[in-house]
């Protein structure tokens, strides 16, 4: 009996909290929050509300063309004092940990694709529709590692195709675990990586569409060019050249990236990103989900289409379904490991507000 009154209790904190002041600092927040019928409808409404207006097709297309230099603003403004390092990738993404070989009877690949529960916590903010993701965890997960079998043939065709690739003269050619950043900002991703994984095989490439941004992660006193390779990078430039070859990279990832492109462009950046993994590869994904607290925070005149808006500063954002990103990863040739909805229910104690927000979190792997 105690499991499903303590369900109960989670489904109307959110509601003590508005009449009941002394629990806001209680709590800073709360995970796996289900919603009710009344507040998804709410949140819908909302939406379509905040839709209902959409932006002139000049007024978009200006967007789309303009959108480096909205983001060059975004980071002369904010530096890289507006996102915080996020030490929490390593709970959620243990791939990223340094002794990610260690674990070899971890979670089983079934078991991992169902493992629906986020243990990230910690307040979020919202500045300008920029909604950033703050969490303080301790990596207290085991390290997981699919444990699928690999043929003799298969082994020998990933050797040979290394060897090639190690006599390449691209950064990173000698590396034996490659991994790419794709928007990596001001480096709250790649520093946190580099600082945290030792392993002397490890080489990290990270890019961004903004100039701006790259030059903060080249001039930041962390940057190790024998370790890590920041360059500027069009995603949805298809003749824009990636630094390093096809099938040479192990982990893709994609923070809050994915959401910033016009909707129309996103299954032939996630298709050309898919071409750049090895077999057994993966893309590692957080982003926007559909109600977010972002996406019902917008007002009416700045949607640009469906679930795509366009903030004060002129950067743009999408919410995702989780039907959505699976469509454009299976499109790309890549099999689900794990595709889950993340409900999160925070407080922000000085400002006396309750903050439900709804990330997705992906993981997809290419054969």
């Amino acid at each position: 009996m105690a499991a499903p009154s303590a369900e109960r209790e989670r489904r109307r904190f959110g509601q003590r909290l508005l009449t009941d002041p002394a629990r806001l600092f209680q709590h800073n927040a709360w995970d796996n929050v289900e919603w009710s019928e009344e507040q998804e409808a709410s949140a819908r409404s909302k939406v379509q509300e905040n839709s209902s207006q959409l932006l002139p097709q000049d007024k978009q297309e200006e967007y789309e063309v303009n959108a480096k230099r909205y983001w060059d603003d975004f980071y002369k403004i904010h530096e890289n004092g507006f996102f915080k390092d996020r030490h929490w990738l390593f709970t959620e993404f243990p791939e990223l940990a340094p002794n990610r070989n260690l674990s070899r009877n971890g979670d089983s690949l079934h078991e991992l694709s169902t493992k629906e529960e986020s243990n990230s916590k910690g307040p979020g903010r919202c500045e300008n529709g920029h909604c950033s993701l703050e969490t303080r965890t301790e990596s207290r997960l085991n390290l997981i590692q699919s444990t699928a079998e690999v043929c003799p043939e298969d082994l020998a065709a990933q050797e040979h195709r290394e060897l090639n690739q190690g006599d390449g003269d691209f950064p990173g050619s000698a590396a034996s675990y490659r991994v790419l950043e794709v928007g990596c900002g001001a480096g709250n991703t790649v520093f946190p990586i580099l600082q945290t994984n030792n392993d002397p095989g490890l080489f990290v490439y990270c890019c961004d569409f903004s100039t701006t941004a790259v030059d903060l992660v080249q001039n930041n006193a962390e940057y190790d060019s024998s370790r890590c390779f920041a360059f500027v990078h069009d995603l949805c430039n298809d003749q824009s050249p990636f630094p390093m070859p096809e099938e040479s990279l192990d982990i893709v990832i994609l923070i809050f990236v994915l959401s910033a492109i016009l909707p129309e462009k996103m299954q032939s950046v996630v298709s050309r990103l898919s071409r750049l993994l090895k077999p057994g590869g993966m893309i590692l994904l957080r982003d926007y989900g559909r109600y977010d607290l972002a996406q019902l925070r917008f007002k009416k005149g700045q949607c640009l289409s469906e679930n795509f808006y366009v903030r004060g500063d002129g950067t743009r954002v999408y919410f995702f379904t989780q039907d959505e990103l699976d469509h454009l990863f299976t499109t790309a040739g890549l099999e689900k490991i794990q595709n889950l909805v993340d409900r999160r229910l925070q407080v922000n104690r000085g400002k006396q507000m309750t903050m439900y927000r709804v990330w997705i979190q992906c993981k997809y792997r290419r054969p």
